[in-house]
């Protein structure tokens, strides 16, 4: 078998049916739409309409909500960044900024800066320079031998 032998099965691709094209086409006048009524005219969009009853997605509850002034950070953890130390992606020797972990590759995203998460193990005694951390992730860096500094985000809430 070659490349250019390959061929859909017999009858695996249906050609579309030309409609209103004639009463002699058999699918001429209705366009097999039926008799007159919304649904046998163009731009019909009833999907969710349910006779008049309540629809299903108006009976459901509502849950959750998008909290306007919540902040949006980068999450990093210390396993990851220890990680990145040992593969030479990361300098330990120097201080870990945001700038550093976002050309490492390791904060993706978040507008408000990075926050340091506690998953993982770090040995490596570095100093990081970020907006947030977690009680976990200091007290990890700490015993390490290393340091955390958290600055304030980059626009602050004017009160």
């Amino acid at each position: 078998m070659k490349l250019n032998d390959i061929r859909d099965n017999e009858g695996a691709r249906k050609g579309r049916m030309r409609v209103g094209r004639g009463i002699g086409s058999g699918k001429g006048k209705t366009a097999a739409r039926g008799q007159k009524g919304q649904k046998s005219r163009s731009g019909v969009a009833i999907k969710g309409f349910e006779g008049g009853q309540m629809p299903l997605h108006m009976r459901l509850p509502k849950r959750g909500f998008n909290n306007p002034f919540g902040k949006d950070y980068a999450e990093v953890n210390i396993g990851m960044v220890q990680k990145f130390i040992d593969a030479k992606k990361l300098d330990g020797k120097k201080d870990i900024t945001e700038e550093a972990l976002r050309e490492a590759g390791l904060a993706r995203g978040g507008k408000d800066g990075v926050r340091l998460l506690g998953k993982g193990e770090l040995k490596a005694k570095v100093k990081f320079v970020v907006t947030g951390a977690t009680k976990g992730a200091i007290a990890a860096v700490e015993k390490a031998g290393g340091s955390v500094e958290t600055k304030a985000p980059a626009k602050a809430d004017a009160e």
